[in-house]
């Protein structure tokens, strides 16, 4: 099947957290950009010769719609130098190249289990899509919980949305685990303390979706699977580096 490219529109780009900048994408030349809530976009940057130092992958963070624009929430690595072009070099009006949609970090079409997102830092993009696509669609769910992790509360991405999402999905409960700032009134430390309490019993009625660094992800698993007994079909996960 050939691959399509698309030539996004930079809209507009707002930092929404130090050293994380959401970007808006507009397609001219489609009517409306059709994806599931969970799916990523890779980018062809002009950073390089070859595709592997030019291609660069981003999970979409807004809710598929209807319309022709993509969001992506991105931070920007001190020593990454794709991060540098979109944070120093694109602006409104730039134009960027991507294909996709793809991926298979999607919810299943009925949803039957209580669902628990876990996720540090960007990796929580998914999420975003996918709780702003249950509300809008008003698909019929069971308990959803989301536990993020940052370092600091200056970086929790998004905590207004969830915060109303608490209010207004049904079922919906929010966690934040900060790892360096002490004085944090909720959880201190890392994601792992969070599910590792509160899922202690494995119950075959949860699904676990997992979005971070592959060294969160790996524990996740090690954790779910290997100490409290999750089945592996329960736990599902998409890799950031």
């Amino acid at each position: 099947m050939p691959v399509t490219w698309y030539n996004g529109l930079v809209k507009k780009s707002e930092p929404i957290a130090p050293n994380v900048k959401q970007f808006w994408l507009e397609l001219p030349e489609v009517g409306a950009f059709d994806f599931k809530a969970g799916q990523f976009v890779t980018m062809d940057l002009p950073i390089g010769d070859k595709r592997l130092q030019r291609w660069r992958s981003y999970s979409i963070a807004n809710a598929p719609d209807g319309t022709n624009v993509v969001q992506l929430c991105i931070v920007k690595s001190a020593d990454g130098i794709g991060t540098r072009y979109l944070f120093e070099d694109v602006s409104p009006g730039s134009s960027l190249r991507f294909k996709g949609p793809d991926g298979a970090f999607v919810l299943p079409d009925t949803i039957d289990n209580d669902l628990v997102f876990i996720c540090t830092g960007t990796g929580v993009a998914p999420f975003r899509s996918m709780l702003y696509d249950l509300q809008n669609s008003g698909k019929p769910h069971k308990n959803i919980h989301l536990i993020f992790g940052a370092r600091e509360e200056s970086s929790i991405l998004y905590r207004t949305e969830f915060e109303e999402f608490v209010r207004t999905i049904p079922g919906f409960r929010y966690d934040v685990v900060l790892s360096r700032q002490p004085e944090w009134p909720g959880y201190k430390g890392h994601v792992h303390q969070v599910y590792l309490e509160q899922y202690n019993n494995a119950r075959p009625d949860v699904d676990f979706y997992i979005c971070g660094w592959s060294n969160m992800i790996d524990e996740a698993v090690a954790n779910l699977f290997g100490k409290l007994g999750y089945d592996r079909s329960q736990i599902h996960y998409e890799l950031y580096g």
